[in-house]
């Protein structure tokens, strides 16, 4: 059992929840609970830590078991863990690498793209709303938050693990890519003049959502083929990042759905 805060694992253990640079660097993230532990992809596994009391209330054995696990003490754990309320069970996750090609290699793919979203919860939910949706993947602008960052993880509540993404140094480079390959681009944009509901997405398409409190930039916006809105009441300018992405994503989700709802019926 470990016992002593100078330990090196803790040290170590707390570099990675706290630093990106330190996961780049082992090129691992930090999961916690037993949820997030239950539905890591067991090839990727790296470490498992539960504190002393865990064992015999949690309802991961088998896993838990085949993984194998170190014991931290109690008054140890809150150290390594990023929630007031710690479950108890932690583990060290290897990254995920996918690429451009793997991103597009479906048929009439439907794609979300972010720029300099900052906010962990926002991202986090997006990506968890895009699995949700049916979306093929997440190209992020480099500013982005990192994706491995403890609040985005716990905020994707598993979708991290089965959500394609990448991040681009160049977005506009990424987008015209993007187009290149019959992808069509809509901007969330506030000088769109098209209901959000007056696109069609049944075939490629990707969704440009902006900086929480700035929105696109104005070169990522000239890229797009389309700029659209959502409706808004009362003195709302603008919806919560999230939100917007859910919207959109969901729209094209329908639209989907009944494209293949009437393929059936005929």
């Amino acid at each position: 059992m470990i016992t002593a805060a100078s330990n090196s694992r803790i040290k170590r253990l707390i570099q990675l929840n706290q630093k990106a640079k330190a996961r780049r660097t082992e090129d691992v993230f930090v999961v916690e609970g037993q949820k997030m532990f239950l539905e890591a992809p067991a090839d990727r596994i790296k470490e498992v830590y539960v504190s002393e009391s865990f064992p015999e209330r949690c309802t991961c054995r088998e896993k838990l078991e085949k993984t194998g696990y170190e014991v931290v003490a109690d008054s140890l754990f809150g150290k390594i863990s990023d929630t007031c309320t710690p479950q108890g069970i932690l583990c060290v996750v290897e990254q995920f690498h996918y690429n451009m090609k793997e991103l597009l290699q479906k048929e009439n793919p439907l794609l979300l793209v972010l720029e300099n979203i900052q906010d962990p919860g926002n991202l986090g939910t997006l990506l968890r709303t895009a699995e949700g949706a049916g979306v093929d993947g997440v190209i992020m602008s480099r500013d982005t938050v990192d994706i491995y960052n403890p609040k985005v993880i716990r905020s994707t509540m598993g979708s991290i693990y089965r959500m394609p993404f990448l991040y681009t140094e160049h977005l506009t480079d990424a987008i015209g890519e993007l187009k290149r390959a019959g992808v069509n681009v809509c901007a969330a944009h506030l000088k769109g003049t098209r209901m959000y509901t007056q696109a069609d997405y049944r075939r490629g398409s990707a969704f440009l959502i902006g900086n929480e409190g700035n929105g696109l930039r104005e070169e990522t916006a000239q890229t797009a083929d389309t700029y659209i809105k959502i409706p808004m009441e009362g003195s709302v300018e603008s919806l919560n990042a999230a939100v917007a992405g859910a919207i959109l994503m969901y729209e094209a989700s329908r639209q989907r759905r009944m494209k293949d709802e009437r393929r059936e019926s005929e």
